[in-house]
């Protein structure tokens, strides 16, 4: 059996850092993850004027419940959509102008939605290139509060953004929404406010936050679900091979741990267990139609296995990752096709048939997306010689990805 050591959630530490800014006195993040994203992030609060000190395996973040200590700021968002939509919220909740920009990537991702719902809010902002993009800049005078609807069809994060702004508000935020994708990481948010002293509850579609603040905390970040199933995938593709990692189990926030159980309907062996969650393979991947809707980071995941399938795997409601960091679907038809596979697609599903994927002289295009980077590493277990025109995007959620996977592939 192999034990891997996953970094922290990106998920968990972008929120972390969020509430830990907006709480009243000194939180520490225990084993936040450092990729270019959180990196990011933590920069983009040290401009608006909070103060973060970083040391290893803790980030020291002193909250300031009345906003950013800064009243003029330039904050550059990188390619971090986490950054780019909820730093955003944040400010607004305090007094000055800010502008945000962001990387090429993450400007053409959509933003609307949620400065839309600003707006209704009574914030002061306005796109100066292109509506609903980056660049955007925030004139901030705090937030009444009241009611608003939302469609967070395309990003889950619009609402997370919103929630999380709420006990910042005056009179606190009712937020009902029209349609949700990623529903798992809204209940990560949920979680985690409730942590940090917040007041929410649901009824039906309506989300309801009191105004009352948050409460600094020492957090811990669990790894990341999303990272681990690249490793759960690597173990289910053969017999006997046994991937664990440890801090992720049945207390788990992350949606994304449900991967495993797409895994275990295609053959494999999970146990979820209270200190860790291992998959084994056990020679048998069997192919599936499977939704996933609240699981869709891990899709290009079990795209990057499926030929190895002993029938079709067919992926469905996943129109949402055609709006990530490229479009996700397109891109693993793309490689697959690449590497011989017979692969149709639609407007929100893949297909992929079984095959026998060749890697030899076969460059993936991974249009800048860690996520294609790290899921084709475990095609390249049975197809050797696959190459990567950007491999070093992994800097985005796992800078030391390459080196963890060659050491999980010489250890089994």
């Amino acid at each position: 059996m192999t034990v891997i050591d996953i970094p922290g959630s990106k998920s968990v530490t972008a929120r972390a850092l969020f509430l830990a800014a907006a709480a009243h006195g000194t939180t520490t993040l225990l084993r936040p993850l450092v990729s270019d994203d959180t990196e990011g992030f933590a920069e983009g609060l040290v401009a608006l004027g909070y103060e973060v000190r970083r040391e290893p395996g803790a980030w020291h973040i002193e909250g300031r419940p009345e906003g950013p200590g800064a009243d003029d700021a330039d904050v550059y968002c990188r390619d971090g959509a986490t950054t780019a939509r909820f730093l955003p919220a944040l400010a607004a909740a305090g007094h000055g102008t800010f502008r945000f920009d962001a990387s090429a990537q993450m400007r053409r991702r959509p933003l609307g939605p949620l400065t839309t719902a600003l707006r209704t809010l009574g914030v002061d902002l306005h796109h100066p290139l292109e509506e609903g993009h980056h660049p955007l800049t925030v004139h901030a005078d705090g937030i009444k509060g009241g009611a608003l609807t939302l469609d967070a069809g395309q990003s889950s994060q619009y609402l997370t953004a919103l929630l999380m702004l709420g006990p910042l508000t005056a009179e606190g935020l009712d937020i009902t929404v029209t349609d949700l994708v990623s529903e798992p990481y809204v209940e990560i948010t949920l979680a985690m406010m409730r942590s940090f002293g917040a007041e929410v509850t649901r009824q039906g579609r309506t989300y309801r936050v009191a105004p009352t603040g948050y409460r600094a905390t020492t957090y811990a970040i669990e790894p990341d679900a999303s990272t681990s199933s690249y490793f759960f995938a690597a173990a289910a593709l053969e017999a006997g091979r046994a991937v664990t990692v440890p801090g992720l189990g049945t207390g788990a926030l992350q949606g994304d741990l449900g991967f495993v159980e797409v895994l275990r309907r295609m053959g494999a062996e999970v146990d979820v267990a209270a200190d860790g969650t291992t998959v084994r393979g056990t020679g048998t991947l069997r192919g599936l139609t499977v939704n996933m809707r609240d699981i869709s980071d891990t899709m290009p995941t079990l795209a990057a296995i499926a030929p190895f399938a002993d029938g079709p795997v067919r992926i469905e409601d996943v129109a949402n990752t055609r709006v990530k960091e490229c479009d996700r679907l397109d891109a693993c038809a793309e490689n697959l096709r690449r590497l011989g596979v017979d692969v149709a697609t639609g407007s929100d599903w893949i297909e992929i048939r079984p095959g026998t994927p060749s890697g030899h002289g076969v460059e993936i295009a991974t249009h800048g997306d860690h996520r294609i980077v790290m899921s084709f590493a475990v095609t390249g277990l049975r197809a050797a010689g696959i190459a990567f025109d950007d491999p070093g995007c992994v800097r985005k959620t796992f800078p030391d990805f390459h080196r963890a996977f060659e050491e999980f592939r010489a250890a089994v």
